[in-house]
């Protein structure tokens, strides 16, 4: 098992020309509206979906604050890749949300693959809570591939992130009926963010602080929610270049550490709002002062990342 890193895909390369990608994105609809049609997959949970880089810090990074997510890269090209991803989507099917699995087509999603540092497929790479806490590349027997993910299930629950595994809240039951032990609008919440709808998302959070004003959990997802928020209406390329242009622009200097936060670069994220708290003032420094309280709240309190900033922040302020 590796040593737990935070995850970014920011800064990594485009490597150019998307028609690969345009071409298996249009079959992944086709497919997807075949089964649609058929009645297949209709009303049955995403255990398994595509993910592209468009969808990848919603359905993976955000998906994994909340439920363990296993991401398979594979090619058409690669023969491994055909005996392992039946063995993964089958496991996956029948944790029945104890853990997700996310796949990625390397070619249509280069990028996605460049920042995974993946050298070779297959390579299957679990995330929990926005961490990238250990890999392995290649085909295994299924007896192998489901003792890894039970030492992964392991890491998420000391970590805090535990899917619904049947008779757990959120899993169904054994009538059929879902088992959700999460008040209403947090449950709203949680399907809300699963399915990449963060403005829903954050409503329901909203509603259920008006209710519970102190509940960590609705605090931490709705910072998540809207660190996403903020991120998915921007650009990082264009973010990162205004925020070196322009040191003194607050407001490119909070984006900028919106990404570094949204790709696991807390530290620096941390770093940057004190930088800015402590050479303004006024407004200004009231704004980078709730932002970095925000991003607080992303992570658990007991992070060391948290103290430590929450220390410079208070020698800051007084």
């Amino acid at each position: 098992m590796q040593t737990p890193r935070d995850f970014s895909m920011y800064g990594a390369v485009d490597l150019g020309a998307r028609q690969a990608a345009a071409q298996r994105r249009q079959q992944q609809a086709a497919r997807a509206a075949d089964a649609g049609a058929d009645g297949g997959d209709a009303g049955q949970p995403a255990f398994v979906f595509e993910v592209t880089e468009e969808t990848f810090n919603t359905d993976v990074v955000l998906r994994s604050r909340t439920t363990p997510v296993i991401v398979d890269l594979w090619a058409e090209w690669c023969g491994p890749c055909k005996q392992l991803s039946p063995v993964l989507e089958k496991l996956a099917n029948e944790a029945a949300g104890a853990w997700v699995l996310a796949k990625i087509d390397v070619d249509a999603n280069p990028r996605l693959a460049q920042a995974f540092q993946a050298q070779s497929i297959p390579m299957v790479v679990a995330i929990v809570g926005g961490q990238m806490v250990d890999a392995f590349l290649g085909a295994m027997p299924e007896a192998q591939v489901s003792q890894w993910i039970t030492q992964i299930l392991a890491v998420a629950d000391q970590i805090g992130v535990q899917g619904g595994e049947p008779g757990e809240p959120g899993a169904p039951g054994e009538d059929g009926e879902a088992v959700d032990d999460l008040p209403p609008a947090l449950a709203a919440a949680r399907d809300a963010m699963e399915t990449g709808d963060l403005d829903a998302a954050a409503g329901a959070l909203e509603k259920a602080l008006v209710d519970a004003p102190a509940d960590p959990l609705a605090k931490s997802w709705l910072a998540q929610v809207n660190l996403m928020r903020r991120v998915s209406s921007a650009d990082p390329a264009t973010a990162s270049r205004e925020a070196a242009g322009s040191p003194d622009d607050i407001n490119a200097q909070l984006l900028m550490a919106d990404f570094q936060m949204a790709s696991g670069d807390a530290e620096q994220a941390f770093d940057r709002v004190l930088g800015v708290i402590k050479r303004t003032s006024g407004a200004e420094r009231n704004t980078a002062r709730l932002r970095l309280l925000d991003l607080f709240e992303v992570l658990p309190p007991n992070d060391d990342r948290v103290k430590k900033a929450r220390t410079q922040l208070a020698l800051l302020l007084f």
